[in-house]
């Protein structure tokens, strides 16, 4: 105890563990006329000055300026710390599952396990915990990765969203950042090519057209929590009438909006039909029972059926095979749509 007292108290790690084994040690040795109590008492005084510093390098600061000096001195040198939003890389252990933050950039052409799409700090303060970075890591990180990846329907659908978030540790060296990254979900699956769709590679009528779907992707998200219409009534309602204002707002962008030539009828057929929806959605928000909430709702969907966006997207050069949708169930009866809609 006296020798790892005094290795910890001269490599300054774990000091605080370095002075209770030196104290430890001291209680020993004369407890039992054992010799070294000389590492034992330089051990934890060594130990006690580097707690001391550290304490005091936490109260003024200074840990956060030592691992910004860390950070930018491990930029470029292999490191996560180095990448920047655009960047792909790939991993030693060729996994994003539990890996180091050693990393190797390559082109996105390339075979790689991850892309960066966004990255932010957390607030300052004390450690908040695991399971609170990751909840904001996970809300964050998905909500920025829309507007990176704006096209939705050209995700392959192997890929979702990983984070890099700080650790216990790194946090009271001053490291705050989370990196939002895209990879594969399969078991040593991998990308190429990349997957950005934003302002750098999209066009003014692309990015328009987007623009006006995400607004109702968006409004169609905030679906209430509870599973069915006769739960929660009010929620519904209010819902509704939340994708019927989102439905006004993209059907007025598409019809303001200059089209190219080939692409000018189709998405005004996709406004007309956007517009019926919307009507639906209305009646929807107006409804004084479950029932009749429901046959609006259903209504609706159909009216927004994604086949009805292919041609316009065709014709815009976006991508025109409608994503496959989990526990979306199409009635073939009625068509009616069930109440999940997971991508």
């Amino acid at each position: 105890m006296a020798i790892a007292a005094l290795v910890l108290g001269l490599l300054c790690f774990l000091p605080a563990v370095g002075l209770v084994l030196g104290i430890v040690a001291l209680v020993q040795i004369k407890r039992r006329g054992e010799r070294g109590k000389g590492f034992a008492v330089a051990g934890a005084v060594l130990s006690g000055v580097g707690l001391a510093l550290w304490t005091l390098g936490l109260a003024t600061g200074a840990a956060g300026d030592f691992w910004e000096g860390f950070r930018e001195g491990a930029r470029g040198e292999g490191t996560a710390f180095a990448l920047s939003v655009g960047q792909c890389f790939t991993t030693p252990e060729g996994s994003l599952e539990g890996f180091t933050y050693e990393v190797d950039e390559v082109p996105c052409d390339e075979r790689h396990e991850g892309e960066v799409f966004a990255a932010f700090d957390m607030p300052g303060g004390s450690y908040p915990g695991d399971d609170a970075i990751t909840d904001v890591a996970d809300e964050r990180c998905y909500a920025e990765s829309t507007g990176y990846a704006m096209d939705t329907w050209a995700l392959p659908e192997d890929v979702d969203v990983y984070y890099l978030t700080p650790t216990r540790a790194s946090w009271l060296m001053g490291d705050r950042e989370v990196t939002c990254v895209f990879g594969s979900v399969e078991q040593g699956g991998t990308l190429t090519g990349s997957v950005r769709a934003d302002e750098t590679t999209l066009d003014e009528d692309q990015l328009v057209y987007l623009r006006a779907a995400a607004l109702v992707d968006t409004a169609l998200e905030e679906m209430p929590e509870a599973a069915e219409s006769g739960d929660d009534l009010p929620g519904y309602r209010e819902w509704a009438g939340g994708v019927a204002d989102a439905l006004a707002e993209q059907s007025r962008m598409l019809r303001e909006h200059t089209w190219p030539g080939e692409a000018a009828r189709p998405v005004a057929g996709l406004a007309d039909a956007l517009d019926s929806a919307r009507e639906e959605w209305e009646r929807a928000a107006s409804a004084t029972d479950p029932d009749t909430f429901d046959e609006h709702m259903d209504e609706a969907y159909v009216l927004m059926d994604d086949e009805k966006q292919v041609t316009p997207r065709k014709a815009l050069g976006l991508a025109d095979t409608p994503p496959e949708y989990d526990d979306y169930d199409v009635e073939e009866d009625d068509g009616s749509y069930g109440a999940d809609m997971e991508v």
